[in-house]
């Protein structure tokens, strides 16, 4: 997984992401259905340490570089904003409701399109800007989210975990000019079982052998998901694979719909409609021409 792959196998592997984080986020809410404490501290522990063990499993020794994870500050920062915005995502659920929560965490394209443009010089036109403002309205719509309550803490850690991971995005795409997309991946699995070990330890020594080896296999789901997409941005533009997974709330919607039964109004489909469109004419929009950007070694 050191090669460029071409645009068109990009957004496969984008896309497959998408449906792959689905599936991981429909999994561990089942879980959690029927074993409270297979919460999200326990599913970021999970992540974080069985994700180092498939990329140590497959990538030592052809690509994967476990002393650069101490080393170069590009791939520390991107772990430490990826833990963060993982936890700030996982806090807000529980406060925020998982609506509210994720409307704001999908602010996270803007934030990214916006650093990049500053950063890497990945200009966006006005149109492809509309389009993004349009993709994430119909979010809203889809998901009912009432904002008349306030801002309050928790609004701000979520915009906070937003802007994060708008900063992982751009860190993702500087990285791949002399990280392989392992490493890249690994720094983010490292700071999130560090993050969540101390609260995860006695919740998960509860849990029911069943429940962990489901865990585990939301584990490898996630890092399969993680990897196809860290990947793909060696090619896309931040603005075209941000965009992509602004689809994720709809594809586990729809999930949701047939394994929990869940009902949607015709105003909520209209939503949804809006942002799948907008998320396509992102993504059929031309890529921007981009600097070579260099890292010191």
């Amino acid at each position: 997984m050191t090669s460029t792959p071409s645009t068109k196998t990009s957004i496969f592997l984008m896309l497959g992401s998408v449906v792959l984080f689905a599936i991981n986020v429909l999994l561990i809410r089942g879980l959690s259905m029927h074993f409270p404490a297979a919460d999200g501290w326990v599913a970021s522990l999970f992540r974080g340490v069985v994700g180092l063990l498939i990329v140590g499993a497959l990538f030592q020794g052809r690509g994967f570089q476990l002393t650069h994870l101490f080393t170069r500050p590009l791939l520390i920062a991107r772990g430490l904003m990826g833990g963060f915005g993982i936890l700030a995502f996982y806090i807000t659920v529980v406060h925020l409701g998982a609506g509210r929560s994720v409307i704001l965490n999908l602010t996270y394209p803007m934030f990214g399109s916006l650093f990049a443009a500053i950063w890497l010089k990945e200009y966006l036109p006005a149109r492809s800007w509309a389009w993004m403002i349009a993709g994430f309205s119909g979010l809203i719509i889809f998901l009912g989210i009432d904002f008349h309550e306030g801002t309050n803490f928790y609004d701000l850690l979520a915009i906070a975990g937003a802007v994060a991971a708008g900063i992982v995005v751009v860190l993702i795409r500087q990285l791949r000019h002399t990280e392989h997309t392992a490493t890249i991946y690994a720094s983010q699995c490292f700071a999130s079982a560090m993050f969540a070990a101390w609260p995860a330890i006695g919740p998960t020594i509860s849990l029911p052998t069943s429940a962990i080896l489901l865990m585990i296999l939301g584990a490898v789901i996630v890092a399969i998901a993680q990897l196809w997409m860290t990947h793909a941005y060696r090619t896309l533009s931040v603005a075209r694979g941000s965009s992509m997974q602004m689809l994720l709330p709809i594809t586990t919607a729809i999930g949701g719909y047939f394994i929990f039964g869940e009902r949607f109004t015709p105003i909520e489909l209209l939503g949804a409609g809006l942002t799948l469109l907008a998320t396509w004419q992102v993504i059929r929009t031309p890529a921007p021409s981009l600097k070579p950007a260099t890292i010191g070694s």
